[in-house]
C-alpha cells in the first residue's frame, strides 16, 4: 500500500463532493468513502420532494449568510472559496442543468434528484473512489504504520479496522448520535445537537381541518422571545409548516429545544397589515360594500376556507352584511386575522430530511482547509460541524462548499 489513502466517513452529500474532488485533484490517492447504512446519498434521494434543492440562486454573499442562523461567520470566509455560482458550474460542467425556480430555490432541470446522484456516482467511478456500505465507524485513533508513516486507525463497528493517512468526517448531524462521543474523544468540542426545521404539532387544534391551506404571506411569531418569521404558512393535518414555520424553527432551534417544544405562537394571517391597518381596512370596507355579505368579501386576501373559519371563530354569522357587522365582533375578527395565538405542543421532523442544530465547535477547524486545529489530517465537511441553513438549498450548499475546501486541502496534501 504506497499511495496514501484518505478515508471519507459518511456517504452523503459532503462526504461524496470531498471523496470525488479529492480523487481528481489528486490521481495519486486511494479514496475510499465508509457509510454506516445500506443507502448511499440519501438526504439528496428525498431533498425537494425528490428533486434534489441542490443551491440557491443567490450571488450576494450578505444575503447568502442571512441563511444560516449558526455558523455564518465561519461561512463568510469559507464560501470565497467554494460560492453558489461554483456549484452551479460544478455541475454543468458535468452535464447537469440547474434552474431556478421563483422563490429562488435551484433544481436540475430533469426534476429528479436521481440526476444529481447519477453525477456523483459517474464521478466517483470515473475517479475510482471506493465505496464500502455498512461500515459505522465506532472509534478512531492515531497509529503508526509501516516506514514510520503516521496513521488513523478506524475501527467499525463489526467490520474491522482500516488504516488512513486522512479522513474527512462527513458523517452528518442527527441528535445524540454515538458518533459525538468518539469525535469528543479526538478532543474536540461538541455544540450539542438539537432539531432544526421542524414543524410545529397543534394536537387537537380546529385549524387542522383547514389541512392544505396555505396563507402566502403570514407573520409566526414565538411569544416571550425575539423569534419571528415571514413567508408562506402551511396547515398540515398535525399543525403548521411552510417556509415561514421552518426557518422560525431553524433560528429558535435551542431556545425550542430548551422549552422541549412546549411554547406558544401568534399568528399574523397576512403580514400586510397590523391591528390598526386592519380596523382601517375593516372600516372602508364596511362604507363601500355595506349591502354585502362578509362571508362575499375578503379583504385581507385569505384563502376562502381560511376566511370563512376566522369569521366563525370571531363569531360573526356567514350571512351578516358589512352594514350590520357589532364593533365587538369587528373587533374580535382584527385580533383572530393578526395575532391569532396557537399553543404549540411538540414538533415533527422527517427523518431523511431534518438538519441538526449543532457539531463540531467551528472555533476548532481551519475554514481555509476544514482541517481540525486538534489533530493533523483530520478534517470535516457538512452537517457534522455546527453550521444549519434555512430550508431552500442552503445546507446542501454547506455541504458541496466545506466539503470541496476539505478536498482541495487534502488533495495538496497529499
Amino acid at each position: 500500500m504506497n499511495k496514501k489513502r484518505l478515508i471519507v466517513v459518511g456517504g452523503g452529500a459532503a462526504g461524496f463532493f470531498c471523496a470525488v474532488n479529492a480523487a481528481r485533484m489528486n490521481p495519486a490517492l486511494q479514496v475510499t468513502i465508509l457509510e454506516k447504512s445500506s443507502k448511499l446519498l440519501s438526504k439528496v434521494k428525498v431533498s425537494g420532494g425528490g428533486r434534489c434543492n441542490v443551491t440557491h440562486h443567490c450571488f450576494s454573499m450578505a444575503e447568502m449568510l442571512k441563511k444560516y442562523p449558526r455558523g455564518s461567520s465561519f461561512l463568510k470566509k469559507a464560501l470565497h472559496h467554494f460560492f453558489t455560482t461554483d456549484t452551479i458550474e460544478w455541475f454543468e460542467e458535468r452535464g447537469v442543468q440547474l434552474k431556478a425556480e421563483d422563490d429562488g430555490r435551484m433544481f436540475p432541470v430533469t426534476n429528479s434528484s436521481q440526476t444529481i446522484i447519477d453525477c456523483l456516482m459517474k464521478e466517483a467511478n470515473k475517479y475510482g473512489v471506493e465505496i464500502l456500505m455498512n461500515r459505522e465507524v465506532s472509534s478512531m485513533e492515531n497509529g503508526e504504520w509501516s516506514k514510520g508513516r503516521i496513521q488513523w486507525k478506524i475501527a467499525c463497528k463489526d467490520a474491522g479496522t482500516v488504516l488512513a493517512d486522512y479522513v474527512c468526517i462527513a458523517s452528518g448531524g442527527y441528535p445524540k448520535s454515538i458518533q459525538f462521543d468518539w469525535l469528543k474523544k479526538l478532543g474536540h468540542t461538541i455544540e450539542e445537537p438539537v432539531p432544526s426545521l421542524f414543524t410545529f404539532n397543534l394536537p387537537g387544534n380546529p385549524i387542522t381541518a383547514l389541512m392544505g391551506v396555505v396563507a402566502e404571506n403570514a407573520v409566526v411569531k414565538i411569544n416571550g422571545t425575539k423569534w419571528s418569521s415571514q413567508g408562506p404558512l402551511l396547515i398540515t393535518h398535525w399543525g403548521m409548516s411552510g417556509p415561514a414555520v421552518l426557518k422560525l424553527s431553524a433560528f429558535a432551534a435551542r431556545e425550542l429545544a430548551a422549552n422541549n417544544w412546549h411554547f406558544t405562537i401568534a399568528v399574523n394571517w397576512n403580514g400586510a397589515f397590523n391591528e390598526n391597518t386592519a380596523r382601517e381596512k375593516l372600516q372602508s370596507i364596511r362604507f363601500e360594500t355595506a349591502a354585502k355579505k362578509i362571508i362575499n368579501t375578503n379583504p385581507f386576501n385569505l384563502p376562502q376556507r381560511l376566511w370563512q373559519y376566522l369569521l366563525n371563530l370571531s363569531d360573526i354569522k356567514e350571512d351578516t352584511r358589512w352594514a350590520d357587522l357589532p364593533a365587538k365582533e369587528q373587533n374580535k375578527l382584527v385580533k383572530n386575522v393578526c395575532t391569532q395565538e396557537f399553543p404549540v405542543k411538540g414538533k415533527t421532523t422527517f427523518k431523511e430530511e431534518f438538519v441538526t442544530a449543532g457539531g463540531i465547535k467551528l472555533e476548532e477547524i481551519g475554514h481555509n482547509s476544514m482541517q481540525s486545529k486538534m489533530a493533523t489530517n483530520l478534517f470535516f465537511a457538512g452537517e457534522v460541524i455546527n453550521v444549519d441553513g434555512v430550508t431552500g438549498g442552503f445546507n446542501f450548499q454547506n455541504a458541496w462548499t466545506t466539503g470541496w475546501i476539505a478536498a482541495k486541502a487534502i488533495a495538496l496534501a497529499g
